[in-house]
């Protein structure tokens, strides 16, 4: 039999002197982002999976050794330990298999065969096991007595003996229940009456798959709509199976037509029937619910974890957006360091509809706190909410707005740390400031929320709290050690996931920092109450000095490490901020001049890469999806539709991309590649910004399915097409006419109309050099149904390098406004970008015609852009160009929230 430790290193494929050290450690109290940042030497470099594995084998196998030990008690007391006995629960590899050896001797109630045991019948039972040419009639009437009234009653005795017998047969029963799991299958079916009810779970109203094949996700429905009373679940054997006849021959039962054979026959077919598969059917429930159960901690550990390391926008003054309909939008301003400034409440939507009142306290918040970053929660009136900051930022073009995941503000707002960190704010204000932050930085917010509430798991709720906790809380701890933390500005719920410190160190910091100022170094961290020698070794290198006396502090290295860099300094003769980013230098040195009895070239090499850039961030670069304009609702996607979305979180069977219509959809497994993908977090994470194409909309059932394959056809475009030259370049509608944009030799893209009742815009044009064009898309003009006022919608073209046409809208106004034209893309290669033209509004006493650059590739109004690369703010951005007029002035609360915001007249525009 082999140890724990040489099991793991086994299942790890390492050595068992490199388990050996890391079980030493975490037995020490070293936590795992310490031992595998800095003890890399004494483990062999076993990484973080590694020991988050190692750890958890660890933890099971000792489990595994305690019920073994409690078995042998047990069954010694009973007297029936003997050296085979003691032999197989020794070779028990399980818990299962422990278990299965355990039965016989369990103590259990008293059951049908303990009483026909008590009542002298297992003598009976054994004789006609033996010779079946017993007659058993005949024999029972032998076994009579005051409690056994006749042969019949003598005979159900001695079968409910041998069926327990067969049922507690370890061997037996680990054979069948591997065969049964091998190729059985799991059986649904819709309860009667339950079909609307349970219409989430249709799916499976009328469903079976082998055990083998069955995904996590759909066990886990399966349950679910089992436990709300919706669906019926049965285990089914394959058909024509053996299981009786191996059950008989593992007693030597056999029907040669002896007197005893058809009554043993049955006894074993009892047995399966009634005790060994119901038995079997419950071992296999609990199996397929562990696996589906790991399964589901693993996705949302996963996904967690993506999300905490996802990009911070940094520190710029961010207003937090908590989207609401009839209690208001709750609005929080918060500064480059996270503290709120200011809070609000408007009522922009229904039933109030203030909403030239809530832009106006919106602007006026931002240029008095200096906004740069707009979050805006994906709750319930997000994409409204959405489009009101989308008007501010085009006042105040300096403004970014993202829409970001608010899972778990409730829960943070009403949670005692946010009533200790923020405790003259409503509870209701909270959330916005919390949305807020964690745009600013994900990890440093997420982590004052419980990891369960953060809403990245499948069937979380089903799931076994104390797992999912322990996973979940592995998870941060490795994030929070990973990127670092600032000791100088770290929440208490941050510091607390810091290796070697708990709760308690957390608050002790916090509290000496606030009684004594910034830490200058870190071994000012000895000071902290009751922080001792231990708790410094593991905490220390995690933690961060910015600006602080020692350059080293501000860096990974371990202060354990500092003689190593001073020996490099004496190498070079140099300081410490010549040495620090100089890559030259750094690399000149070779790690194992440095090596020495304490550290060893890993430790040495981690050393100077990190001097290299120190503090470097694993953390990716910040970057926003733009949610298409006009697509606010289910009922706005239509099959075809390439748009750009979020990954919001991502399961066995595919990857949710908020595509800004208040419900995600869901790119399954099939639709990610071309090629096969094993596990969908291969191809995309949480906070991934993607492009899909909408394969089909099920607004009933709230259901949208994408794909990433933008090439795959949807049930729209899987008509027959005809050659490139024949495809209609352009569509029309009755108030406009779609544009087209055209290269060298290539096709206009599809022209879409806008519906009213006004007067029709017509796209204008401009050649690009030579070459192929790439997809042009025009759209139609829109008409104002209001009297005699059209906007004349402006084409657009994208060229592809080579050449390109942009098609810029010409308007004419009735009596009131011009139209709006926009430019096209025209990409150049050698030769001239696309023309982009702002339209030509001619209006009675209205506005000019609006010229916007597609993709800012062309140059001024009326003139070619060059080299199809130039900037399109100032072709795209002009409204009108020379020859249009003004946009109206605003009226009401926004024009006066806008002029002392000083963005009125030309500042405006």
């Amino acid at each position: 039999m082999l140890s724990i430790h040489q099991r793991i290193a086994e299942e790890l494929g390492v050595r068992e002197g490199q388990v050996q050290a890391a079980v030493d450690l975490l037995d020490g109290g070293a936590t795992v982002p310490f031992i595998a940042r800095y003890r890399k030497e004494v483990t062999g470099t076993l990484d973080d999976a590694q020991l988050r594995t190692l750890e958890e084998r660890l933890r099971y196998l000792r489990e595994l050794e305690e019920r073994r030990a409690a078995i042998l008690e047990s069954i010694e007391s009973q007297g029936k330990l003997d050296d085979e006995l003691r032999a197989q629960i020794m070779a028990a590899d399980t818990k299962a298999r422990l278990e299965d050896i355990y039965l016989p001797y369990k103590p259990k109630r008293r059951t049908k065969a303990q009483i026909a045991r008590e009542l002298g019948l297992e003598p009976l039972a054994d004789q006609l096991l033996a010779d079946p040419s017993l007659s058993p009639l005949a024999v029972a009437e032998g076994f009579l007595t005051e409690g056994v009234a006749d042969a019949a009653a003598a005979l159900e005795g001695a079968r409910a003996i041998l069926i327990e017998r067969f049922a507690e047969d370890a061997d037996l029963i680990g054979e069948l229940r591997e065969q049964l799991w091998r190729r059985g299958q799991l059986a649904a079916k819709v309860r009667e009456g339950k079909e609307e009810a349970g219409a989430k779970f249709s799916d499976y109203f009328d469903f079976a798959e082998p055990f083998t094949k069955l995904p996590s996700h759909r066990i886990l429905a399966m349950f679910r709509g089992e436990k709300e009373e919706i669906l019926s679940l049965t285990l089914e054997p394959d058909e024509g199976t053996d299981y009786e006849p191996r059950i008989a021959a593992r007693f030597g039962i056999a029907d040669q037509g002896r007197p005893a054979d058809q009554w043993l026959g049955e006894t074993v077919r009892w047995a399966w029937r009634t005790r060994i598969l119901v038995h079997l059917g419950l071992d296999l429930r609990m199996r397929m619910w562990q696996e589906a159960e790991e399964e589901a901690v693993r996705v949302f550990a996963t996904n967690l974890r993506d999300l905490l390391l996802a990009a911070p926008a940094g520190t710029r003054a961010t207003m937090g957006l908590d989207p609401g309909l009839r209690t208001g939008v709750k609005v929080a301003v918060v500064d480059a360091t996270g503290k709120v400034v200011e809070t609000a409440t408007i009522y922009p939507h229904e039933p109030k509809r203030q909403w030239d009142q809530s832009l106006a306290a919106l602007g006026a918040l931002a240029q008095r706190h200096g906004v740069e970053l707009i979050a805006i929660g994906n709750g319930t009136a997000s994409r409204e909410t959405d489009k009101l900051a989308g008007e501010l930022v085009k006042h105040m073009p300096g403004i970014t707005k993202i829409v970001v995941s608010e899972a778990g503000a409730s829960v943070y707002s009403a949670s005692p740390y946010a009533s200790q960190e923020l405790p003259e704010l409503d509870v209701s204000l909270r959330g916005a400031v919390s949305i807020a932050r964690r745009l600013q930085d994900p990890l440093a917010e997420l982590v004052k929320i419980d990891p369960k509430s953060i809403g990245v798991g499948q069937y979380q709720h089903d799931l076994s709290e104390t797992k999912l906790s322990r996973s979940l809380d592995a998870v941060v701890e490795d994030c929070v050690n990973a990127v670092g933390v600032d000791v100088n500005t770290a929440s208490a719920p941050l510091l607390t996931r810091v290796s070697g410190i708990g709760s308690t160190l957390a608050d002790n910091i916090v509290q000496h920092r606030d009684s004594n100022g910034p830490f200058r170094t870190r071994t000012a961290l000895k000071d902290v109450a009751r922080l001792g020698p231990k708790a410094f070794e593991q905490c220390a290198g995690f933690l961060r000095i910015a600006d602080g006396e020692d350059p080293l502090d501000s860096s990974s290295v371990h202060p354990e490490s500092y003689p190593v860099v001073r020996r490099m300094l004496g190498a070079i003769e140099g300081d410490l901020k010549t040495l620090i980013g100089n890559t030259a230098t750094l690399r000149s040195l070779k790690p194992h001049d440095y090596v020495d009895d304490t550290f060893g070239l890993p430790t040495v090499t981690d050393i100077l890469r990190e001097l290299e850039k120190p503090g470097r961030d694993p953390r990716p670069a910040f970057k926003t999806a733009t949610f298409k304009e006009g697509v606010e609702k289910l009922s706005d996607l239509t099959p075809g539709m390439i748009l750009e979305g979020v990954v919001t979180n991502v399961a066995a069977f595919g990857a949710f991309v908020d595509v800004g219509v208040h419900q995600d959809g869901l790119v399954h497994v099939s639709a990610m590649s071309r090629t096969f993908v094993k596990d969908p977090r291969d191809v995309a994470k949480p906070g991934d910004i993607v492009r899909v194409k909408v394969l089909d909309v099920d607004i009933p059932r709230k259901r949208i399915s994408l794909t990433l394959r933008l090439e795959d056809d949807t049930e729209s475009d899987s008509r027959p097409r005809g050659p490139r030259a024949d495809r209609p370049r352009g569509g029309q509608t009755s108030s406009g006419q779609g544009g087209t944009g055209q290269g060298g030799s290539g096709r206009g893209g599809p022209g879409q109309g806008g519906p009213g009742q006004g007067g029709s815009g017509q796209s204008g044009s401009g050649q690009g050099a030579s070459g192929r064009g790439g997809p042009g898309e025009g759209r139609g003009g829109r008409g104002d149904a209001r009297t005699g006022d059209s906007r004349g919608g402006g084409a657009r073209g994208d060229g592809k390098p080579g050449s390109g046409r942009g098609d810029g809208g010409t308007g004419r106004g009735g009596d009131s406004r011009g139209g709006e034209g926009r430019s096209g893309d025209g990409r150049g290669g050698d030769g001239r970008g696309g023309d982009g033209r702002g339209g030509d509004g001619r209006g009675g006493d209205g506005r000019g015609g609006d010229g916007r650059g597609g993709d800012g590739r062309g140059g001024r109004d009326n003139a070619r852009g060059q080299g199809g690369n130039r900037d399109g703010q100032r072709g795209g951005n002009q409204r009108g160009g020379r020859d249009g007029g003004r946009r109206p002035a605003p009226s009401g609360a926004m024009a006066e929230a806008l002029r002392k915001a000083g963005l009125t007249g030309d500042d405006a525009r």
